[in-house]
Formats: structure tokens, sequence, C-alpha cells
């Protein structure tokens, strides 16, 4: 598939959002959630054009209303601060809009959410708060401060990378374990070897030869995850 935004920008209530649709009508959507560089990276948004070549409306929103995505020249002792206003866990008032501009607009009747980083925190949020989210892919991400975080409401498929500096995986261990413990429906937490964060939404052209192997299956298991629940 062409590596470039096959989509467009549009305007969602309060938000704007690059939303690409596939080539045969479909009632299926998915919200794809970017990571702390913002709505407009195009590793992103391959990801969504990806979903889109297999059948689903895809739609990647700007989470932060506006507001300057994180950058790779910024300082990182001041990324606490950036996120403040940011929080992945405060996002009710756009995901309503997407939903309602989803039903509304482009007739999606089954709905689920993928998630890079920063966005696999939200999309690990909507399963706890939005049933009507049929099934979830978090991508490097976890909650890990919330009381309900292991109550999920809908199938969530948890992927991470064992190299991940960002998630330990001790980290990893506890949400399985605590899934186990507390969680009623179905979920699966899946480590790739030798991946390090970001691994799943690299640009192909990044893509070395040892690590191709694992990116492809592991986005061969969100579309099969995605399709068995939705």
């Amino acid at each position: 598939m062409d590596y470039g935004g096959l989509g467009q920008e549009v305007q969602v209530e309060h938000i704007k959002a690059y939303v690409v649709k596939p080539s045969s009508a479909s009632d299926k959507a998915i919200i794809v959630i970017q990571d702390i560089f913002g709505w407009q990276l195009p590793n992103t948004r391959y990801m969504a054009d990806m979903l889109a070549a297999n059948g689903y409306i895809a739609i990647c929103p700007d989470f932060y209303v506006g507001k300057e995505p994180w950058s790779p020249t910024h300082d990182w002792s001041k990324f606490q601060e950036w996120l403040e206003d940011k929080k992945p866990t405060n996002i009710n008032k756009e995901v309503d809009a997407v939903l309602r501009y989803l039903k509304e607009q482009c007739g999606a009747k089954h709905i689920g959410a993928v998630g890079f980083c920063w966005g696999g925190v939200a999309t690990h949020y909507l399963a706890l708060q939005y049933p009507e989210v049929k099934a979830g892919v978090s991508v490097y991400g976890i909650i890990r401060e919330r009381e309900d975080r292991y109550d999920l409401k809908s199938p969530t498929l948890f992927i991470f990378g064992e190299k991940d500096d960002v998630i330990p995986l001790n980290q990893v261990s506890v949400l399985e374990a605590k899934l186990k413990e507390k969680c009623t429906v179905d979920y699966r937490v899946k480590i790739f070897l030798g991946q390090t964060h970001g691994f799943v939404h690299r640009k192909r052209e990044d893509i070395n030869p040892n690590d191709k192997p694992y990116i492809e299956e592991a986005r061969t298991d969100m579309l099969n995850w995605l399709e068995k629940y939705m």
C-alpha cells in the first residue's frame, strides 16, 4: 500500500480529524488514536489507511484539540508539564463527538478503537468507559492510576515490545495478572520479543529486516482481533 495520506481532513464538531474510507461501503469504523506526536504523524495515518484497506472507516481525530503535540526536539524534562492538559483519560468530549460523527455521518454500526503509546492508554480508557466500542487494540499503553483499570467493558488486545523503555515488563506482568483476576470480558496480553516502543506503527521505510516479521505479526493480530469482535 502506498505510504501517504489516502484520506482527508474534516471538521468534527470542535476538533479536526483525518478520515479514510474503504473502497466499498462499510458500517464498521475504527477510532485510531494518536501517540504523543499528534494526529498528523504520517505513521499513525498510515495505520488508518491500512485499516481502511481492510474494510473499515478509519478516523484519526486530533485529541489534543489544536494544542501542540510533543516533538523529538523538545526537552524531556518538560514532558510531564506538557502532558498536564493532554491526559489520555480526559477525552470524553472528543470521543463523544467522534462517535456521533461516525454514527450520523458515516452510518457506522460497529465501532472499535486502536491506539499507540498515548493512544494505547486512551484505548485502555475507552475499554473501561465505552461498552459501545466493541473492540480495542491498545498498542504499548497502560493506564496506571485508576482503581477500575482492570474492569474492561469490551474485548481488548494489549500489544507490548519486550525491550520497551517506556513500559517495563514488570508492569505488563502486573496488568496480565490483574486482568486474569478481575476482568470478565475477553482480553489478550502479547509481548513481542526484542521489540522497542513504537514498533507496530513504524513507517515501513524504517523497518529493519529483523523486526519486520514481528511488525507484520502484530498488525495481523490487530486486524484479527477487530474482525473477531466487530
